[in-house]
């Protein structure tokens, strides 16, 4: 309530803004959950503004830019372990589901790491054309793909395996390997190739 308190006074000037963060904390469960609540039941609180909304909202992003930018373009992912340090603050505080691409050369060292899609936190498509045009556009060698399960497990389901394929097939095409694919949930990640389900030509769904 301390952190609420002292980010509500810079919105909200001359007032004891410490009932506010009570009010907050109550309604929301938690500090995180003030943070990722949206917009909308934000000012549904009696005494939080556009404007204080607002603030409230930037918090994770501020964080998540902060974090991007210690994981330095021109890093060598040599194991799954460095491939999720590198890739988890892309998804801090985020509540759409999103896809990132991280190009490699042929050392594995970080070319890019872009966004390449957002979508629901139930669904996100895979375009396969784009992150195949993006990936050549760097001339690499291999890619990695990432993204997340919001409020979820970071266990892969059946669509995920199939769009695994489908992007795995499309970058072949054009002599670009498909070294893993990666998803990720609330700090954890887990890794279709080191689970063995990035190479199967075929899945049944159960």
């Amino acid at each position: 309530h301390m952190v609420l308190e002292i980010l509500l006074f810079y919105t909200i000037p001359r007032i004891d803004t410490n009932p506010l963060a009570h009010v907050l904390l109550k309604r929301f469960g938690s500090l995180a959950a003030v943070f990722d609540a949206p917009y909308e039941e934000l000012l549904k609180v009696k005494g939080i503004g556009p404007k204080t909304a607002s603030m409230i909202k930037l918090i994770p992003s501020v964080c998540r830019s902060y974090l991007i930018s210690r994981c330095d373009v021109g890093r060598i992912l040599t194991n799954t372990k460095d491939i999720g340090e590198f890739i988890i603050p892309y998804f801090f505080g985020e509540t759409d589901e999103v896809i990132y691409l991280i190009c490699l050369d042929g050392k594995n060292k970080v070319l890019d790491c872009s966004e390449m899609g957002r979508g629901s936190v139930d669904n996100v498509g895979i375009n396969v054309r784009k992150i195949v045009e993006q990936a050549m556009s760097f001339n690499v060698v291999s890619v990695i793909i990432a993204h997340n399960h919001p409020g979820g497990l970071a266990v892969p389901s059946y669509d995920d395996l199939i769009a695994s394929q489908k992007l795995k097939n499309g970058l072949a095409g054009v002599d670009i390997l498909l070294i893993d694919h990666i998803i990720v949930a609330d700090g954890d990640f887990v890794s279709l190739n080191e689970s063995m389900l990035l190479n199967y030509e075929k899945f049944e769904k159960v």
